[in-house]
């Protein structure tokens, strides 16, 4: 890990502040959070991830951190601690922290200023990436979650309330001065697309008129990883979900131009992606 750090040399001072949002609810933010930043994390950055949902946080979970959570931003504004106290090091990558917004059922909520100091503060202490977990909907906690960042990444799959929702937050986003948005297509099915059960990533993408950063195929050990507090990208054999993050983070970054292919992802790791899957030929 201490070679990867020495990466951190070549970025730039000022660090990414980045929002995962996508208004439907169970499309996969937090497990893309987790899975990008610690995949960033790994390739030798700074990385502080934001649980922002107010009184339901799951990251900790998705990290296997859900016992180390003793403060949160919360008890910040209260003075009962530290910045320093509430950011949590993952055990296995040090250069990754965790701030939660709150306690589980606590629903005291933080203004835009409140919001936008605390990730100052983050900032500051020297962190290369900022990636906030933002909660579903587009109520007061989507418009707190937003206000910090220069970037976004929408999170849907390709179902068509999910995509509508994703289409909403885009207009909401550039509404904000957020116009550096990236779009992720979470569960993705190769096989249905090939029998017109589901559209293609290239549909969702015209739809919805934002660049694309990754595809993730749909994958049982989500499940598997969640209960064990790892990410996909920390399997020691990785599935193809685990690469397809991987490679979303490498591009957000900007170490890699393409796409894997979702069919031979071993064999042609930096070839672009088919046409079948983003689309008819």
């Amino acid at each position: 890990m201490e070679k990867n750090l020495t990466q951190t040399n070549k970025l730039e001072n000022e660090s990414r502040v980045i929002v995962v949002t996508s208004g439907k609810g169970g499309v996969g933010k937090t497990t893309t959070t987790a899975n990008l930043g610690m995949s960033i994390a790994r390739l030798g950055y700074r990385v502080a991830l934001i649980d922002s949902d107010i009184g339901l946080r799951n990251l900790d979970l998705l990290l296997g951190l859900e016992n180390r959570v003793l403060y949160t931003a919360i008890d910040i504004l209260e003075g009962q601690c530290r910045l320093d106290q509430t950011l949590i090091r993952d055990k296995r990558w040090k250069n990754l922290a965790l701030l939660a917004i709150s306690k589980n059922r606590q629903k005291y909520n933080i203004t835009r200023k409140n919001m936008q100091n605390l990730v100052s503060s983050i900032q500051e202490l020297g962190f290369h990436f900022v990636i906030i977990d933002c909660p579903a909907g587009i109520d007061v906690g989507f418009i707190n979650a937003i206000s910090p960042a220069q970037e976004a990444i929408i999170v849907t799959t390709p179902e068509i309330t999910a995509i509508r929702d994703a289409d909403r937050v885009a207009g909401l986003l550039e509404a904000n001065a957020i116009y550096n948005v990236k779009l992720l297509v979470n569960r993705v099915r190769p096989d249905m697309i090939q029998r017109n059960d589901m559209m293609s990533v290239k549909d969702v993408q015209e739809m919805l008129g934002i660049p694309l950063l990754g595809a993730i195929p749909e994958d049982t050990n989500v499940i598997i990883s969640t209960n064990r507090g790892e990410p996909l990208v920390l399997n020691k054999k990785l599935t193809l979900s685990g690469i397809a993050f991987e490679n979303a983070a490498r591009r957000l970054i900007g170490k890699q131009d393409y796409f894997i292919d979702l069919n031979t992802p071993y064999k042609g790791m930096f070839q672009k992606v088919q046409e079948f899957f983003l689309g008819k030929e």
